[in-house]
């Protein structure tokens, strides 16, 4: 219970709709729209969704319940962020050191996550413009990202990168209610509005070259929903399933977690939590698979398709743009998809910014217009190598180690702190608590004991399968290999300063109990 005795506030969610369409926002990004079908057509199409479903009802709804679960508990004592909530759940000196990947992961994919969302505002400017359709193949627009027109250097991409970045502090300085959940209520509708339009569009091309029946949308959708069951004996189908599940519901970075810090006692976190992640898979698996895949399939045929999405991203990024370029009203459709992909970013670039905010006025009492602006040159800073030497894979290599292998650890903390220190029983009672459904008694045993085995089996064979590429690096160039290096240091440097931090913030909380005023 929130205890009287504590001298301050935090902020709660005006709205239980505000807070759906904030949670949706969250978890709606560019993965739902770039990397889902790009993995799908990667690993067989209808096979892929098999074990994608068994990740969603195994790991993704139970970890989205255990963390929305530790946030409301950690919220009632005026922590928002991982450290403070471990450290409540287990006094222990180490606790709060662990959960410093709340802090760190959500960060580090918001440097690069924000660069990203600042190149789908300039396409969408320039296709509206019509300054690139006809200028470039699609492996010359993958190559230049945002050199065109009159924005002929990466300076042109970095003021649009800036102008962004400075939209996000906004929103951040604007606090929980007048900023994130009333973007979400605006954002959230927009998308799904640009999502039907496309998608309605793009389901009535039917077969333009009848002597190719093969390149029509039957074609990609059958893809989609025919599984190739041989195929699951492919552990790189599971992994891959398994890893989008992570990422389209944000497990394991501690946004979830935030969120949920916002609620009061007796909110219901059960629906909540379930309507989120459907919301979240109805964009994805309906809407980003029905504009995607069957756009390429009509426009490129199959196996042009399979060799474009040997890059998970260049199915939306690079082809979608010059498929719409081939169809009527192409600049307005092409602008509709930019946006598209703008707005679904940037209710997850906020979203991954909070917990940063959260940690420095909950545990540091930083006013949130001050902590805006600390969050905002930080994050510039930070992108200042990834804005200049994304050409040689900066961005893959933090992604790799944070949007990969941290989540899946940190995740698998979160189980331990929440089921194994909470205890079963009292972890199975905060999810049920307030609960406006009935969650299935066989999740109990699901989050106590699959979830764990799961994420572990998961970690070893990451670690197993991809780990030793990543860190020996040996089919690469020397300048890519300085750069992971640049990468992985800047990443430490991130770790250091956020055991700092906490390590500053708990003397602070020493201090005010000698002097009487709570944490």
């Amino acid at each position: 219970m929130r205890k009287d005795s504590l001298p301050r506030k935090r902020e709660l969610w005006a709205t239980r709709i505000g807070l759906v369409l904030a949670m949706a926002g969250n978890a709606i990004g560019l993965g739902n729209f770039l990397r889902f079908p790009g993995k799908a057509v990667q690993n067989g199409g209808g096979v892929f969704l098999i074990p994608y479903f068994i990740a969603l009802l195994l790991l993704g709804i139970p970890m989205m319940w255990i963390e929305l679960s530790m946030g409301r508990y950690g919220g009632l004592f005026l922590h928002g962020t991982a450290p403070g909530v471990f450290n409540k759940i287990k006094p222990h000196p180490i606790s709060k050191y662990l959960g410093v990947g709340g802090l760190l992961c959500p960060f580090v994919v918001a440097v690069y996550y924000t660069y990203i969302e600042s190149w789908c505002l300039g396409y969408a400017i320039h296709s509206l413009r019509g300054t690139y359709y006809d200028a470039m193949s699609p492996e010359q627009f993958i190559n230049v990202y945002l050199g065109l027109g009159e924005w002929h250097t990466v300076w042109g991409a970095f003021f649009i990168y800036l102008f962004v970045l400075c939209l996000n502090v906004f929103i951040l300085s604007r606090g929980v209610v007048r900023g994130i959940e009333y973007l979400a209520k605006i954002a959230l509708p927009t998308l799904f509005i640009c999502a039907f339009i496309l998608m309605f569009r793009i389901l009535t091309l039917g077969t333009p070259d009848p002597a190719h029946p093969e390149n029509s949308i039957g074609a990609g959708i059958a893809f989609l929903w025919n599984p190739h069951f041989s195929e699951l004996r492919n552990a790189k189908v599971w992994l891959e399933a398994t890893g989008q599940i992570f990422f389209t519901l944000s497990i394991g970075f501690g946004v979830i977690l935030t969120y949920a810090s916002y609620l009061r006692e007796r909110d219901d976190i059960a629906l909540t939590g379930l309507t989120s992640a459907m919301t979240n898979e109805f964009a994805e698996v309906i809407l980003g698979s029905s504009i995607v895949i069957p756009a390429a399939f009509v426009f490129l045929g199959p196996e042009q398709t399979m060799r474009t999405a040997e890059s998970t991203f260049s199915l939306g990024f690079v082809s979608m743009p010059h498929i719409l370029g081939q169809i009527s009203f192409s600049q307005l459709f092409g602008a509709i998809w930019f946006l598209l992909l703008f707005f679904a970013g940037i209710t997850s670039s906020v979203a991954l910014a909070q917990p940063i905010m959260a940690f420095l006025q909950d545990e540091l009492r930083i006013p949130r217009q001050r902590a805006a602006v600390l969050v905002g040159v930080t994050i510039l800073l930070c992108g200042l190598p990834v804005v200049f030497l994304n050409r040689l894979g900066f961005i893959d290599e933090i992604d790799f180690w944070v949007g990969t292998m941290a989540i899946v650890f940190f995740s698998f903390l979160e189980v331990v702190y929440f089921v194994w220190f909470l205890g079963p029983d009292r972890a199975w009672s905060e999810i049920n608590k307030g609960a406006q459904i009935r969650v299935p008694r066989i999740y109990y045993w699901i989050i106590g004991y699959v979830t764990p085995v799961y994420l572990l089996v998961l970690m070893v064979a990451f670690v197993y399968q991809k780990a030793p590429d990543y860190i020996f690096m040996q089919d690469k160039t020397l300048p890519v290999k300085v750069t992971a290096w640049a990468a992985r240091g800047m990443l430490f440097g991130l770790l250091v300063l956020g055991i700092l931090l906490i390590r500053y913030a708990w003397k602070q909380h020493g201090r005010r109990l000698d002097l009487g005023d709570g944490f």
